[in-house]
């Protein structure tokens, strides 16, 4: 869709496309009241200055928006339902050696327990290894280290995602 196809939406979907974005209600509705939006950049813009006020509770929503990455069996399934709204992010597991990707999950489920959200990586163009060693990189911090590292990856996630949203404007 073009910018101004996404300003001429209805409300309802407009609010529905940020949110698939973000997974921030609070986000979501503030950004529909403020369209039309001159400029991709404009918008993004307004995306993250909304993140940048965003309370632990919201980061926490955002979060729980995203596919935590489950038992081995299912990796690959789990990855393709959230290609229409996360495209190509998480396309470094593919091909991935099965012991990398139990690794992954083994840390994943350790980060979890450990902060109560899963965790958050910008994956596009990062290797199934590569986000395992930010993994385990990430896992000895405090929850206050980790509540802001997974924010700025979120806020890269969001970024994305908007402009393919407006992959023709």
């Amino acid at each position: 869709m073009t910018l101004d196809e996404i300003n001429q939406l209805p409300a309802t979907k407009f609010h529905e496309a940020i949110y698939q974005s973000l997974s921030v209600e609070r986000i979501a509705r503030e950004t529909t009241a403020l369209r039309p939006f001159h400029s991709l950049d404009a918008l993004i813009s307004t995306v993250t200055d909304l993140w940048l006020t965003a309370n632990d509770d919201e980061k926490l929503e955002a979060f729980a928006g995203h596919p935590q990455i489950g038992d081995v069996s299912t990796l690959a399934e789990k990855y393709r339902a959230t290609a229409a709204t996360a495209g190509h992010e998480q396309q470094g597991i593919q091909g991935a050696e099965l012991a990398t990707l139990e690794a992954l999950k083994n840390q994943n489920d350790a980060y979890l327990k450990r902060f109560g959200f899963i965790f958050i990586v910008f994956a596009t163009g990062k290797s199934a290894a590569q986000m395992l060693a930010l993994l385990e990189r990430r896992l000895p911090l405090s929850l206050e280290e980790e509540l802001i590292n997974a924010a700025k990856e979120q806020q890269k996630i969001t970024q994305l995602r908007l402009r393919k949203l407006c992959h023709d404007s």
